[in-house]
């Protein structure tokens, strides 16, 4: 890939488009990348947060035995073979009677490279409100409750961070709008864009094995690949080409969200803004050394790019990810 391959690469994560994954620059030691499979080896759940012009959110009364009678966001585990707009779509009116549409991705929630969650501002196009005459298995009714004053007890208080992030989103969107791109992936993995900025300058990390790429690293399902996160799999690519004990490292969000659900494809690939710095203070022109031949910089000197990625570090305009 030329540079002008990689502006255009750079262009479409950056537009949140995505890139189809062609092969991984790294992966966990000892451990064959098998795909990933729902409710086998992966878990990844849905939610949906609904805000109306009377600031009130849309609440589900849970029906499950050790929750029943508690309040929740509109949520549920994925099912094989869905994308994942079908699985909050479904969750949504099973739940709580109405059919939606996603606006946005709004956080990414995960524990280890197994259970992931993906939390949306999403909108009703339709449907009818469940009632306690229609309570069944998915939920007993779903209600509008004021953002001020929801109602007790909440199956968990997790809930109240999501509520508040949307709604500053309603109020200012932190980052544009962000939904799911159906490109098949066989494993969970990340797509790097890993930066290094002097002033103006802009410089992003490549891999050159083949043509030169944006680097994509795998996510393992080991227990020690669980209790480092997604982000373990950043540190170990970037590990095997820089000397981190003198540099910050920083996964600052997501640019973007990878999955197709069909034909077996499970997988996920998250394509993460990360920032690269030296700790010691002072004005550094270069970024720091590459070592082996696997891995490069390139200087982006498209100014659009340059702005788009320098707005983008500036603001944090990206999807947070929590542990």
């Amino acid at each position: 890939m030329t540079s002008e391959g990689l502006a255009g690469a750079l262009a479409a994560v950056l537009g949140g488009r995505g890139l189809l994954v062609q092969g991984c620059d790294s992966g966990p030691a000892g451990e064959a990348l098998a795909p990933v499979r729902l409710r086998k080896n992966v878990s990844y759940v849905v939610l949906a947060v609904f805000l109306n012009e009377q600031d009130e959110v849309l609440l589900i009364q849970e029906a499950k035995r050790e929750c029943r009678g508690s309040w929740y966001l509109p949520a549920g585990r994925m099912e094989p073979g869905e994308t994942i707009v079908e699985a909050l779509q479904r969750e949504v009116k099973e739940e709580a009677g109405l059919h939606c549409e996603p606006l946005t991705l709004l956080s990414v929630e995960e524990r280890g490279p197994s259970w992931i969650r993906f939390s949306f501002l999403a909108h009703p196009t339709g449907g009818i409100l469940k009632t306690p005459k229609e309570a069944d298995a998915e939920s007993l009714q779903a209600a509008w409750y004021p953002r001020a004053s929801l109602p007790t007890p909440l199956r968990a208080q997790d809930i109240l961070h999501l509520i508040e992030l949307a709604a500053q989103y309603r109020h200012r969107a932190r980052h544009p709008f962000i939904l799911p791109q159906e490109l098949p992936c066989s494993v969970v993995c990340q797509r790097l864009v890993a930066t290094f900025t002097s002033v103006q300058t802009v410089w992003v990390l490549v891999g050159t094995v083949g043509m030169p790429h944006l680097p994509v690293t795998a996510c393992g399902l080991t227990p020690m690949e669980q209790r480092g996160g997604i982000k373990m799999a950043v540190l170990r690519l970037l590990q095997e080409c820089l000397t981190l004990h003198h540099l910050a490292v920083e996964t600052k969000g997501l640019l973007g969200l990878q999955h197709l659900g069909r034909d077996r494809t499970d997988g996920i690939c998250l394509n993460v803004l990360v920032t690269v710095a030296f700790r010691n203070p002072g004005i550094q022109d270069e970024p720091p050394k590459v070592r082996g031949e696997n891995f490069s910089w390139w200087k982006v000197v498209e100014e659009d790019l340059q702005s788009q990625l320098l707005q983008r570090l500036q603001e944090s305009s990206v999807v947070p990810v929590n542990r």
